[in-house]
């Protein structure tokens, strides 16, 4: 605290300047003053300064008991949007009870069955640079889809979906090329061959995020096949997350989406 106070007294006397001051917190969280111990978990409070985006939580493997004692922490750091992903139905409605039990409201928790996320608290004002297109090679997968388009809305972003427009009727992608050419950052996301990404990136001059789906025969090897033909993609200006990762799409999309200049 003694140091903050110095630094804040350094900018007051114009010896430094903001940029310099947030630079210096930023690089700060290395003490026990940059989380909370919550005994089963070590919350990342000072993640928002340092990386521009607060934790989320992931809540496969966690009991409802501690995400919504993760939650609570949360909101008592003045945290306005949570966001949690991988939480299975029943799972989610342990969370709403428990949540329900310390909050009048609930926590303000909203649950979204296909991408398995919750949030608590309202999605903040769309106040990225330009549109995050989330396109999809089918139907079967939208529930990865889901979880990158509201991880994006989640971070402020403006979404556009645009579902099964995959290559086995291609027909379908172009008639969509005003939204193709005008986005900022676009997701592709398929399973099977993964060519979606690949034919994407051939038209777009943004950057594609692809995502590899488990979606498909044996050979796709549970998503195997995909991720490989995107790796290898022709295309330039293609990037791959893991298998499934909807999640990692949507947070990327948006620092690409919220970068200026």
């Amino acid at each position: 605290m003694k140091d903050i106070r110095e630094m804040l007294g350094r900018v007051a006397a114009g010896e430094l300047s903001v940029e310099e001051a947030v630079l210096e917190l930023k690089k700060e969280p290395f003490t026990e003053a940059g989380f909370d111990d919550l005994g089963f978990a070590k919350l990342d409070t000072h993640r928002k300064l340092r990386q521009g985006i607060a934790e989320v939580i992931y809540g496969a493997g966690k009991t409802p008991e501690q995400i919504v004692g993760i939650v609570e922490a949360m909101k008592k750091r003045g945290q306005e949007v949570i966001l949690m992903t991988r939480v299975e139905e029943e799972k989610a409605k342990a969370v709403r009870e428990g949540l329900g039990e310390k909050f009048s409201d609930g926590g303000g928790f909203r649950y979204y069955k296909d991408a398995r996320i919750g949030v608590c608290g309202e999605f903040p004002e769309k106040d990225g640079v330009g549109t995050v297109v989330v396109a999809t090679g089918g139907t079967s997968d939208i529930p990865v889809a889901e979880e990158a388009a509201l991880t994006a809305e989640a971070l402020g972003n403006q979404v556009v979906r645009l579902y099964d427009v995959g290559v086995a009727g291609l027909h379908r992608l172009v008639s969509h090329m005003d939204e193709i050419m005008n986005a900022r950052v676009i997701i592709a996301i398929a399973g099977m061959e993964g060519a979606l990404a690949s034919v994407i990136g051939g038209l777009a001059d943004c950057p594609v995020i692809a995502v590899p789906t488990s979606v498909g025969y044996g050979a796709s090897f549970h998503g195997v096949s995909a991720l490989l033909s995107m790796l290898n993609s022709c295309a330039s200006g293609v990037s791959v997350v893991n298998i499934d990762n909807g999640f990692g799409a949507g947070y990327l999309a948006s620092m690409i989406n919220h970068m200026r200049g």
